[in-house]
């Protein structure tokens, strides 16, 4: 059974910091195409950034330059440490598994597993 478990969010002030976790079980990060995805109150599901087995990289514009994607394959585990947060950077942060290897999309519905989700909350 795949599980895909989120932690470390929080609520920070405009220009702090956050790092959110994803570990897994029952599913192989270092064999899969792994991204993050956020959702606020009244908006649609985000695609904020996603990683492929090869360490290629892709970042909604919203958030190149201040978020950086990365995962332990030892720990089975992805990554997403996110700087300079700004209010509009308010969501619900979700990780989730594409099931291939290569990331072709941010397409959520195409993703095949997803975590619980995690708060984060930046207050100006």
């Amino acid at each position: 059974q795949v599980q895909l478990v989120e932690s470390g969010g929080g609520s920070v002030q405009t220009g702090g910091s956050l790092r959110v976790s994803c570990e897994a079980s029952g599913y192989l990060v270092r064999n899969n195409c792994m991204a993050w995805f956020r959702q606020a109150p009244g908006k649609k599901r985000e695609g904020v950034a996603r990683i492929d087995v090869d360490g290629r990289i892709n970042y909604a514009d919203s958030v190149k330059g201040r978020f950086t994607i990365s995962k332990d394959n030892a720990k089975n585990t992805l990554y997403l440490q996110m700087n300079n947060l700004k209010p509009e950077d308010t969501a619900m942060y979700y990780c989730a598994g594409l099931a291939t290897a290569y990331c072709f999309t941010f397409d959520g519905n195409l993703y095949k597993y997803w975590g619980q989700g995690t708060q984060v909350t930046v207050s100006s």
